[in-house]
């Protein structure tokens, strides 16, 4: 299978640590030069050494919090300005633990300041920067709680949802102008994301939880295949395509002249 290549560097949010740290270090080993988002500098710093020193390539470190304006303007002018970047991997991400129903309000908004706000705007920048020069690569990191509301946290998968459906609008938007965009559905996944939500990761079965590297490698491999949207647990290819299908073929049921017979209220005598 051929490597799916780019021209520039891949800047990379939420860099510091698990999935977005493993994205640098394989797309470092691809032979990219990384532009390194996140808020812990020091963790950027060690990281940039690492795959300097590992790899050769240039690796640049910007401390930012995607859920503060300022620094959120800072990288989707970065995004947009620099014609040096050729890929955008959208990792940067919140969690939280327990329901909606009495959560915290302010935690709440900063998920969808970050998961949602920071994504959508970075993917803006990102798209009409790339469709201008006719190449370019997009990886937003969903969840396959896009696929389940009716598990965790509401805020959490409707905001996975929003991603996908964002990815899955601009691929149809891209189309034929050089950029490719790919979702990626992780399942629950081996991160700090858990205990900074309150959670562990440990409650889990074991045989749910895949390793962030296993899912990083996954998640290339169907990059490399072509894929626009890969869930690197899910075993069967088909499964996917039938549930896409389904959902295309409800398209021309969902708008007409007229409610459905079963919502009409019918006169009585």
């Amino acid at each position: 299978m051929t490597q799916v290549q780019f021209s520039g560097a891949a800047l990379i949010t939420g860099a510091s640590t698990g999935i977005g740290a493993i994205y640098a270090d394989r797309l470092a080993r691809r032979g990219h030069d990384l532009v390194l988002v996140a808020r812990d500098e020091g963790r950027l710093n060690a990281l940039a050494e690492r795959l300097n020193a590992q790899t050769g390539v240039k690796v640049d470190v910007i401390r930012a919090d995607l859920s503060r304006r300022e620094d959120l303007l800072k990288i989707e002018a970065l995004l947009r300005d620099d014609p040096g970047i050729g890929a955008l991997v959208n990792n940067a991400g919140l969690s939280v633990n327990g329901q909606v129903t009495g959560g915290d309000p302010d935690r709440l908004q900063t998920i969808i300041d970050l998961n949602i706000t920071a994504a959508t705007r970075l993917a803006i920048a990102a798209a009409t920067a790339f469709a201008a020069r006719g190449s370019g690569l997009i990886i937003n990191l969903a969840s396959v709680l896009a696929l389940a509301p009716e598990i965790g946290n509401g805020i959490y998968s409707g905001s996975k949802a929003f991603v996908l459906n964002l990815s899955q609008a601009l691929n149809l938007e891209l189309a034929g102008k050089g950029v490719r965009v790919q979702a990626v559905l992780p399942g629950a996944t081996r991160t700090e994301i858990w205990e900074r939500s309150g959670g562990s990761v440990d409650a889990l079965p074991a045989e749910m939880v895949m390793d962030a590297d296993e899912m990083v490698d996954a998640a290339l491999a169907g990059l490399d295949a072509g894929e626009e949207v890969t869930l690197p647990a899910l075993a069967e290819a088909d499964d996917w395509t039938a549930f896409n299908a389904a959902r295309l073929a409800l398209g021309p049921k969902l708008s007409r002249r007229h409610a459905a017979a079963r919502y009409r209220v019918k006169e009585t005598a």
